[in-house]
């Protein structure tokens, strides 16, 4: 018995070593890309900032109202930046760390799972600063009252922005959601055409909390939402057709 105790305690033991070393070399990587990106700080954040500039009435800028504002922001941004390079590097430690513990089948779905992740990711954070950005700033720009002027604080800007690109780099991943949760038996693709109306209402519900208040936003994160969904199910009929039998 006390063998036993011992040898599940040296376990548990060996997999927490070997966890630490996996989040300290995940850290490493995040912090490499940060160090390199780090004395281009300003001129990261100013492209960041661009979308916001370019739709701001002619002789407004931005503005800081704390002291360490200007200083902090931008390291946070590039932190953020930093980490998203680094992603790659990150899901390849938790990949070495949880390998051991699944089956082949599993095995075979990990990476086109993660690297597609990786890219869908990509591309809805492109698609927020590309075509939600100059949307949203521009229709907010044209109802500012009159006498008022818009003047956006920098360190307001990177939350709103930051929220923004998870929101849409999530939304992106609809589509691998829909394709694990048919692959893997939790649902079938009938069950999950017969969710399609709730799907398309609580779009609009997460657009609606999660994106300003304004129709221009909101539509622009519920209508990907759906679409995306719709190519989950398409797509999950070729990668799992026993599931549903076709």
């Amino acid at each position: 018995m006390t063998t036993n105790t011992e040898d599940n305690l040296a376990g548990w033991m060996s997999h927490l070593v070997e966890l630490r070393s996996r989040l300290v070399k995940a850290a490493l990587a995040v912090l490499l890309v940060f160090g390199v990106l780090v004395f281009w700080r300003n001129d990261i954040f100013a492209l960041f900032a661009q979308p916001m500039l370019d739709n701001l009435p002619q002789g407004s800028r931005m503005i800081s109202t704390e002291v360490t504002s200007n200083f902090f922001v931008p390291l946070k941004f590039v932190l953020w930046v930093a980490f998203v390079i680094a992603l790659p590097a990150v899901l390849h430690q938790v990949w070495a760390f949880v390998a051991p513990g699944l089956y082949a089948r599993e095995k075979k779905l990990v990476v086109p799972i993660i690297a597609s992740s990786y890219i869908l990711f990509l591309v809805g954070s492109a698609f927020a600063y590309f075509l939600v950005f100059p949307t949203v700033f521009k229709f907010m720009a044209n109802l500012t009252p009159l006498g008022v002027e818009m003047a956006t604080d920098i360190d307001a800007y990177l939350s709103f922005g930051l929220t923004t690109f998870l929101a849409f780099g999530l939304t992106f991943e609809v589509p691998i959601v829909v394709i694990v949760l048919v692959r893997l038996g939790f649902v079938t693709l009938a069950q999950l055409r017969e969710a399609r109306p709730y799907v398309i209402v609580g779009a609009f519900v997460i657009a609606a909390v999660v994106t300003p208040p304004d129709v221009a936003s909101q539509l622009l994160l519920a209508i990907p939402l759906v679409i995306l969904y719709e190519v989950g199910l398409f797509l999950a009929r070729w990668f799992a057709p026993r599931v549903d039998g076709v």
